[in-house]
């Protein structure tokens, strides 16, 4: 624990100290920005905006023959984009999915060899892309994207250019990213070729604790002195190893999920993932130390290199941006508005803006490129990205028949006639598992929740548990719909943590009850349909647009599992 709280002093000083002044000389500022400020939510539009005009122009990758075709930077804007407006029907998001379509049709499960179309850049952010826009209608691509991973792996565990000796660090910290994206949509990865990886990573660290850019496995035992060893690289290798340990669960439970945001959760009440059967699979586990210490020592190696020249900025704020979102979690960390680290790089790429986009001006960094990273960083995009993964995709089920019965709980069964208890006994059996004796029963028409405000509160969070953790489809029925009447503006998370339950009644009830509470009775659109049919790019577009209206009643409420 000692040690624990010493890398965290020492990581908040080092943020403090250096973070804020390594974007290419920016300097500290006296307030701090968010990702929902109208100042950087205007960016992020404008970038978009300019990503969406330049669609239909020809990129980099395009005009290079040998680079076939640009499918990986067709996806990267793609990606960008639809994490904004989440368009699927937008020209550069259509033109990034054509893209990552031909991409899975040309690796087929091997590397067909090239030098930037067909590695693992491109099959990551793919990957990110296809996961992003539709994980269920994509799904046949997203499991071949992981035989891909499965023959791309070095045997030394790296990632890297095929035919080359040594890993390369940056492309394996994409690779990881692509397989926690693919294992967090249920698709069953090499987990021992994970833990592969973190043993790579672990013994190619150089002996400065910073990263290189290709890494040669010691002869010996401990750190040997490594080449081409920058910033860039140490939050590379760093974001990697970060993002290996939280695949495996190493961390154990995450600062964020259900269970801490909501103590004294149920054990009935369980996160559960529909269609996720890799949630049972073995996961290899490491002591979680040798990680912290090299994390520790990458930080060291930030902080003594604070002048150093970033040679791909652009690359590397989004690096940035990853390396820290994860080291929240390894930390435990909880989300805080201000951070030093996103200040910095909010200046950063403000006195880099060329009027609504960036422009990387190097070859490998193209206009569209900057502007995406830039994109993704401002918005926290990986920190959103670990946020959804918390909310999880609850187990589905059939409408409930339209005959309706009066509540009472006695033992296991369902009878009698109405009285005071009646919601209570009702969330007794439902927390207690016992979601299915509600088959061929609805709820009467006139449950109410209590008036009396320590009884109402105590209520609304066992509701609120419910709605987010039960595997029972009634269940979360019965608790969207409560919810939805109780004209209570503190459930309003919950209920758009409930716009993605792949029932059809709970989205339903959850929809029509945030245009309730709001008062906004039009809402943000999201026609319900039922099952694939669902569009869940509107979905989540309705989602954001809820929580930036609830932060305009709440501006202090930070979400964690929304």
């Amino acid at each position: 624990m000692n040690y624990f709280n010493s890398l965290c002093r020492i990581a908040s000083i080092q943020c403090c100290l250096v973070l804020a002044c390594f974007f290419c000389g920016a300097t500290p500022r006296a307030y701090g920005y968010t990702s929902d400020d109208p100042k950087i939510v205007a960016m992020i539009n404008a970038g978009a905006d300019s990503l969406e005009k330049a669609a239909s122009g020809k990129t980099f990758y395009d005009v290079a023959p040998f680079y076939k075709g640009g499918m990986g930077e067709h996806a990267l804007p793609a990606y960008a984009h639809f994490k904004v407006h989440h368009d699927k029907n937008a020209r550069v998001v259509k033109r990034g999915i054509d893209s990552a379509l031909r991409f899975v049709g040309s690796v087929a499960g091997n590397d067909p060899g090239g030098h930037v179309s067909t590695t693992v850049y491109s099959a990551s952010v793919v990957t990110l892309l296809l996961a992003e826009v539709d994980r269920v209608k994509y799904r046949r691509e997203l499991e071949r994207l992981e035989k891909y991973f499965r023959s791309a792996q070095f045997r030394d565990g790296g990632y890297g250019y095929r035919g080359e000796p040594l890993g390369d660090v940056s492309q394996t910290q994409y690779a990881m990213l692509a397989l926690w994206t693919l294992d967090n949509v249920g698709i069953m990865i090499n987990y021992e070729g994970v833990a592969k990886t973190i043993r790579w990573l672990l013994s190619v660290q150089d002996t400065s604790g910073g990263w290189p850019y290709k890494g040669k496995v010691p002869s010996g035992n401990g750190r040997e002195k490594q080449t081409q060893v920058r910033i860039s690289m140490a939050y590379a290798g760093g974001s990697a190893v970060l993002i290996a340990a939280d695949i495996l669960r190493l961390w154990g439970g995450r600062s964020n999920d259900v269970s801490s945001a909501f103590p004294g959760l149920p054990e009935s009440v369980a996160l559960f993932k529909d269609g996720m059967a890799n949630l049972s699979a073995n996961r290899p586990q490491m002591p979680t130390e040798p990680i912290l210490a090299a994390i520790k020592d990458c930080q060291a190696y930030v902080a003594s290199n604070a002048k150093q020249k970033i040679e791909y900025p652009f690359y590397n704020i989004y690096t940035t941006e990853r390396f820290e979102s994860f080291r929240e979690i390894a930390l435990k960390l909880p989300p805080k508005p201000n951070v030093p680290w996103y200040n910095s790089g909010v200046d950063f790429l403000t006195s880099k803006r060329s009027g609504t986009k960036w422009n990387g001006g190097q070859l490998w960094i193209t206009e569209s490129t900057a502007t995406s990273f830039a994109i993704l960083f401002l918005g926290r995009s990986t920190q959103k990205a670990i946020e959804a993964t918390q909310e999880g995709t609850l187990a589905g089920g059939f409408g409930l028949p339209d005959d309706t019965t009066k509540i009472v709980v006695d033992g296991t069964q369902i009878k009698g006639e109405p009285v005071a208890g009646a919601v209570t006994d009702l969330l007794d059996m439902l927390e207690e598992g016992d979601g299915d004796a509600l088959e061929g029963k609805s709820l009467p028409e006139d449950m109410e929740l209590p008036t009396e405000p320590k009884a109402r509160k105590a209520m609304l969070d066992r509701l609120e548990r419910l709605v987010r953790g039960s595997s029972s489809w009634q269940a979360r029925r019965v608790a969207a719909r409560l919810l939805a009447q109780s004209d209570e503006m503190r459930v309003v998370p919950s209920l758009i943590y409930a716009l993605d339950d792949p029932d059809t009644s709970v989205r339903t009830f959850a929809r029509d009850g945030l245009r309730f509470i709001s008062r906004k009775f039009e809402g943000f659109g999201m026609e319900i349909t039922r099952g694939e049919d669902q569009d869940y790019g509107e979905l989540r577009k309705a989602q954001r647009l809820w929580r930036q209206w609830y932060l305009t009643m709440d501006p202090g409420y930070i979400f964690l599992a929304e």
